[in-house]
């Protein structure tokens, strides 16, 4: 309930909850995710940045913990370097083929890093005939 504090931008949940934690607790309460994790059934993939100062760490942690915890299948990607968003390209890149596996993963399709390889090797075996 009290994470959000850890946040760098305290104006969303004073504005929406309409006060902070001390004067307006039972709006807090009532949106605190952590009363609803009984609930929890969906797989999920967590991606959060370490240097990501509007949702901290903890607070992806806690959900992966909990995933982990209650047995739903869930993953966690982290990035030492990246902020609220992803801006490098190979973590760009990392990041597109984890969210992609895991969907398709998830829907029965082949995982796409796979598919990807795969594709690569038939275009590398097409091009040395090429060049025969």
């Amino acid at each position: 309930m009290s994470g959000q504090l850890a946040s760098e931008e305290l104006y969303f949940p004073f504005h929406d909850l309409k006060g902070k934690l001390w004067e307006k607790p039972e709006a807090w309460e009532k949106w605190d995710p952590s009363k609803f994790t009984a609930n929890w059934s969906t797989p999920h993939l967590i991606i959060h940045n370490e240097l990501d100062y509007r949702l901290t760490i903890s607070e992806g942690l806690a959900a992966f913990h909990t995933l982990q915890a209650r047995g739903i299948a869930s993953l966690f990607l982290t990035f030492p370097n990246e902020n609220h968003w992803v801006l490098n390209p190979e973590n760009s890149l990392l990041w597109h083929e984890t969210v992609l596996d895991w969907i398709n993963d998830h829907v029965g399709l082949p995982k796409y890093s796979e598919a990807r390889k795969e594709n690569k090797e038939g275009e590398l075996a097409i091009r040395e005939k090429q060049d025969a």
